[in-house]
């Protein structure tokens, strides 16, 4: 499945994404291809040939299948789109971080940090434009507290707790720590040193605040050089222009334009949220 109409010969991967379910998958690639990134979404662990574009974006159904499921899965699609050429990796997780007290954010998280061979991510599940936003580690839906949403009722994966800090280091062998607000608003080089600080303590996975949209664009510029990233889809809203920056991609104003469709439409849902509801 592809987000654009044509994909452009000679195209190696600058990012490979790896999205725990189908919507949050086509989340993370629209943000891409409304930024520039030619980008093309394939379901399930890919097989066989590799496509060209500037991201593939792996959509699998591991959000709430068991733990060592969820992690074998996500490291048989960051092989594939290692071998693909991809150079940095996005683990796209849920904006309302859903998950069990086992997992699986921080079990395939902490895999994938194993496979690339680094030592750090950032966590930000922030998407200001749908409600989704963190202060001082704490996830609010909207005006509320995540803990106080209707993510509370969900019956597969129940949210009672909204501070994300400790919700992901129960998931986690490594130490979890926090990238507060007032860090994130003096820009992307105070992010970087606070990250070289939580690292020296030891602290391997990190949630970061966002309350805008802003302050994603400055999370994306300040860790766009690290293997991997951790979050959800709003955090791929700077990354194309920190990409293109550094000279790793060519903006494509074309890339988010699909070929026409005629004929009958139909509209699916599968979500039992109350904002789908």
């Amino acid at each position: 499945m592809s987000t654009s109409a044509s994909i452009a010969s000679g195209r190696r991967p600058t990012l490979g994404v790896i999205a725990d379910d189908f919507t949050g998958a086509t989340d993370v690639a629209s943000m891409l291809v409304n930024a520039g990134m030619r980008t093309i979404m394939l379901i399930g662990v890919p097989q066989g040939a590799m496509p060209e574009a500037d991201a593939l974006v792996v959509a699998l159904k591991s959000r709430t299948t068991p733990a060592e499921q969820a992690v074998a899965e996500s490291l048989a699609a960051q092989r594939w789109l290692a071998r693909a050429g991809a150079r940095r990796f996005y683990f796209k997780v849920c904006s309302t971080f859903d998950s069990t007290p086992r997992g699986n954010i921080g079990p395939v998280a902490e895999a994938l940090l194993d496979a690339l061979q680094s030592d750090f991510t950032v966590v930000c599940p922030a998407f200001p434009e749908n409600g989704r936003t963190i202060f001082r580690g704490h996830l609010f839906v909207g005006d509320q507290l995540l803990s106080d949403s209707g993510m509370r009722n969900h019956p597969l994966t129940p949210m009672t707790d909204s501070n994300l800090v400790s919700v992901l280091q129960a998931q986690c062998r490594r130490k979890v720590g926090l990238i507060r607000y007032d860090t994130i608003a003096r820009g992307p080089q105070a992010v970087q040193q606070r990250i070289a600080a939580l690292r020296s303590e030891g602290v391997a996975l990190a949630i970061a605040d966002a309350l805008s949209n802003e302050d994603l664009r400055v999370l994306g510029a300040a860790c766009a050089d690290w293997p991997l990233a951790t979050a959800g889809s709003g955090l791929a809203l700077g990354l194309p222009d920190v990409y293109a920056q550094h000279g790793w991609i060519t903006p494509d104003a074309s890339a988010a334009q699909l070929d026409p469709v005629d004929g009958a439409a139909a509209v699916l849902s599968g979500s039992c949220s109350s904002a789908t509801n």
